[in-house]
């Protein structure tokens, strides 16, 4: 079905960055057809008044794991490896597939209502085939892949696994989504960190990566305690150092955090042209330090922008994460530091270049998929309206002021309501699950 969406202020993120006032956008066949000025609504089935409000290409959170959303609020205070070891690996073991597809289902829900269209998620080590069935039903762009972990110190039995195991599990998922759904759903390989991955679990990783052309995503250098560890475990190998020399490097890999790098690091990240995905919220509210994302970038190294899990932010508002990429850098190096502009690039093209899919979204060019976003800046948070657009979508807009979503030119939010999931039934579902999870006999048996 045709879709026109007309007279609003088209924010396109093609290669002359335009931005275009009262301008339409026409959707045929789920692809942007035509971008422009005065398009004719005439056959069009669909005509969505957007006068007044701002058109974005969907916004990408390039990290994420939708399978920790049900534990929001439950690990406040707690450093990194404090924070994995006593609060969220025990509750990802006492996930079934039920909680994790109502953890899933919140996270999707959540993110559209918040003007999201598609995410490269980690899982944990079980049940990934209820997240692929969850963004399957809620019409969402998934990159995924559960967590492989057969190492490392304090994590439970119900999350160890073996080589062989992850590897064969990962392998399986992939030869079940990969590609599905018109391409919508795809597969990613998600070895969790270097303290929980063998060397030979992170070479056949990087091998396998390769052969199927699929994406690699990891975290790396996220914590001070975790960057000393990782030297100890490699024998004084720094996290990005160490992935190269085991093969996890490349247009094809999106590391997150890297908020402890050195000069051979970033190097070495610029000549291989590894994503990085910058997470602000969660690196302040874990206490990990604040990312050199204005250096990564002068450096040429392409940064996405994602929450990170709901327990360590505890929002997934992408126009949160906006906000604090940019005002974090000032202090550093002045207030001048990061545009709006290069914030939304973060949180669109470089957001599709984190799940490898920067020519099929990222901006509003004709060929592209239609997944898009209409804002309203009309509130009382972003008024009067500056004559730039773009500080109003970057310092003031709210995830609450998101209007429409579609992706692949199907609505998925509507007048600010979801029209693929009920979110009192998702609340209720979420609610339900994580009372199970949280009981301290349930918990004591995920820990053994």
């Amino acid at each position: 079905m045709d879709l026109l969406l007309t007279g609003g202020t088209v924010v396109t993120m093609n290669r002359e960055r335009e931005v275009l006032v009262r301008a339409d956008v026409l959707v045929q066949e789920g692809r942007i057809a035509k971008v422009g000025r005065g398009l004719k609504t005439r056959g069009t089935r669909r005509v969505v008044d957007v006068t007044g409000k701002v058109v974005l290409p969907g916004l990408i959170h390039g990290h994420l794991h939708a399978c920790q959303t049900l534990f929001r609020g439950r690990a406040d205070g707690l450093e990194l490896l404090d924070w994995l070891r006593e609060r969220i690996w025990p509750f990802e073991a006492a996930h079934d597939a039920a909680s994790m597809r109502a953890s899933a289902d919140l996270t999707f829900a959540e993110l559209i209502r918040s003007g999201v269209t598609a995410a490269l998620d980690m899982g944990t080590v079980h049940h990934y085939d209820a997240v692929f069935e969850s963004a399957r039903d809620a019409g969402f762009r998934l990159v995924g892949g559960k967590a492989m972990m057969d190492a490392g110190e304090g994590v439970p039995q119900g999350l160890r696994e073996s080589t062989a195991g992850s590897l064969a599990e990962s392998l399986a998922l992939m030869e079940r989504w990969h590609g599905s759904h018109d391409g919508r759903l795809r597969y990613a390989f998600a070895p969790r960190f270097v303290l929980s991955c063998t060397p030979e679990l992170l070479r056949e990783v990087a091998r396998l990566a390769r052969e199927h052309g699929v994406r690699i995503h990891t975290h790396a250098s996220e914590n001070r305690k975790e960057t000393e560890a990782v030297r100890q475990y490699t024998g004084g190998q720094d996290n990005v150092a160490y992935f190269h020399t085991v093969g996890l490097c490349g247009p094809h890999v999106t590391l997150a955090h890297c908020v402890w790098l050195s000069e051979e690091e970033r190097h070495q990240l610029r000549e291989s042209r590894t994503v990085v995905c910058h997470c602000p919220g969660s690196n302040l509210k874990l206490g990990s330090g604040i990312a050199e994302i204005r250096e990564l970038l002068d450096a040429g190294v392409p940064v996405a922008l994602g929450a990170d899990g709901a327990p360590c932010n505890n929002t997934l508002d992408i126009f949160h994460e906006m906000r604090l990429a940019s005002v974090l850098q000032n202090p550093r190096r002045g207030p001048r530091a990061m545009a709006p502009m290069e914030v939304l690039e973060m949180a669109t093209l470089n957001g599709a270049r984190a799940l490898g899919l920067e020519d099929e979204v990222g901006s509003i060019e004709p060929g592209k998929r239609a997944d898009l976003t209409v804002v309203d800046v009309s509130g009382l948070h972003s008024s009067p309206m500056p004559g730039d657009v773009l500080s109003s979508l970057v310092y003031s807009a709210r995830g609450s002021d998101v209007a429409h979503v579609f992706i692949d030119g199907k609505p998925v939010l509507k007048d600010g309501v979801l029209t693929t999931l009920d979110a009192a039934s998702v609340m209720a579902s979420a609610n339900a699950h994580v009372e199970r999870i949280l009981r301290p006999g349930k918990r004591l048996r995920a820990r053994a």
